[in-house]
């Protein structure tokens, strides 16, 4: 019944943002999720998510996992599930990718999120990652700095 999900985000400046995909079923600003398949660690599983439902690579930041308790619509009703969710800074974003008739995406700054997402499941799990956002911040600057480091040629 666990699932894993994803925050994805990107800085620029000192901004920053976080993209949401609409659910499939109601149309609501949603963070991407999903089972973990029997082989995958939950890395794993994050990084497929987020390229199947929302068309971005990139990296989990595995050190700030974040659970909380989201409402899902099923054919007998809502039930509630356990989600692990893990800061996603977004690398890549394709124009194509697996659910693209099915959702739409939308970038929102972190402070305006709380307007966009489905307020019930998400706001505590956003301002979660407000709260880690210094941390998260560091951590996303050193990848960002490892990734400039491994495609700028050596002189």
């Amino acid at each position: 019944m666990h699932r894993v999900g994803i925050i994805p985000f990107d800085i620029r400046d000192e901004l920053i943002a976080v993209l949401f995909v609409t659910s499939q079923t109601r149309g609501r600003w949603i963070l991407p999720k999903g089972k973990r398949k029997k082989t995958e660690s939950q890395t794993e599983a994050c990084l497929r998510e987020g390229f199947e439902e929302a068309g971005v690579k990139g990296v989990v930041l595995s050190d700030f996992p974040m659970t909380q308790v989201i409402t899902k619509l099923t054919d007998t009703g809502k039930i509630e599930i356990p989600v692990t969710y893990y800061p996603f800074l977004v690398t890549e974003q394709f124009d194509d990718w697996p659910e693209k008739a099915l959702r739409q995406r939308h970038w929102a700054l972190l402070e305006d999120a709380p307007r966009v997402a489905y307020r019930e499941d998400y706001l505590p799990v956003l301002r979660q990652f407000e709260a880690l956002s210094n941390w998260i911040r560091a951590t996303a600057a050193e990848h960002k700095q490892h990734r400039q480091a491994e495609l700028t040629p050596a002189q």
